[in-house]
């Protein structure tokens, strides 16, 4: 199996590198061995677990990340491989020099590929779209007109039908913290893809933050928030009431992010999907292509 994520969060353990090969070791437990190459992710949870400097270094030269978490399965922190392309100090100047136009471009491709996928999300869940369809259609260029913020209101007005005065909150509990992991793990892969491609993850299209290092990885993942989103609404607590980010929720989200998704006209593993996503990026910024790739 490829493209795995590991969590490490059920018990304490001692992670290293062993005869090449990620290593796991436990009290009372096997050894567990798993060539890095297999390994996109890996989210450390608890709070007594060891690492190794050779993993960190292992795990970065093979193109995975590492997502640290807190006390409560906060992510908190993101390890990325510092290289990742054999043409990338040329790629980071094309990159740093994008036109303004080019960019709004490409938001607008964006933010239509996004309020879509909301709105498949909702017909998927409710039966109806709730206009959204149409509101891609409108998107501008550079969204001068905030339809990603209209769409957004309407989408998260409907898309928790047992929860109809649920608002989108990252320091909250319940529903919030699900999506505040899931949306960390998408934001890991996508950085991961990012690299992969030659590209820097701080320089981005449309976001923009002097203390977010991540903005690329912000403005490629928009248009695949709604798979968490979808986990999320669909996902059954094993008691009634607020859901709690366990380990059976960690689990519906991990499971999102293997489901294929629609692509150029074929299903694709959504990491295939942002590689090559991230590769016609690239193809933008060279000026061979003027369309980035989006989902369908």
């Amino acid at each position: 199996m490829t493209n795995r994520i590991l969590d490490l969060s059920e018990s304490p353990g001692h992670v290293s590198v062993w005869q090449g090969l990620f290593c796991l070791e436990r009290k009372g437990a096997d050894k567990i061995t798993i060539p890095f190459d297999e390994i996109i992710a890996i989210v450390g949870s608890h709070r007594q677990l060891t690492f190794t400097q050779a993993f960190f270094a292992r795990l970065a030269q093979s193109g995975g990340v590492f997502v640290s978490c807190d006390e409560k399965s906060r992510p908190v922190a993101l390890m990325l491989p510092l290289e990742g392309h054999y043409l990338q100090t040329e790629q980071f100047m094309l990159q740093a020099q994008v036109p303004l136009p080019v960019k709004k471009r490409l938001w607008q491709e964006v933010v239509q590929a996004k309020i879509l996928a909301q709105a498949n999300t909702l017909l998927e869940l409710h039966g109806e779209d709730y206009g959204l369809a149409a509101m891609a259609a409108r998107v501008r260029s550079g969204d001068s007109e905030n339809m990603e913020g209209q769409a957004a209101r309407r989408y998260w007005h409907h898309l928790f039908q047992d929860e109809p005065d649920f608002r989108r909150d990252r320091d909250a509990e319940g529903k919030n913290a699900l999506l505040n992991f899931g949306y960390t793990v998408l934001r890991a892969v996508t950085a991961r893809a990012i690299c992969g491609a030659g590209l820097h993850p701080s320089m981005g299209i449309n976001h923009h933050n002097r203390y977010n290092t991540f903005v690329l990885a912000d403005d490629l993942m928009e248009p695949f928030r709604p798979i968490i989103d979808k986990a999320t609404a669909c996902f059954q607590p094993e008691q009634e009431g607020m859901p709690v980010l366990d380990q059976k929720a960690k689990r519906c989200l991990y499971e999102a992010l293997y489901a294929s998704v629609s692509f150029n006209g074929e299903q694709r593993s959504l990491f295939d999907a942002l590689t090559r996503i991230c590769a016609s990026l690239v193809q933008v910024y060279r000026g061979n292509r003027r369309n980035i790739l989006l989902p369908d």
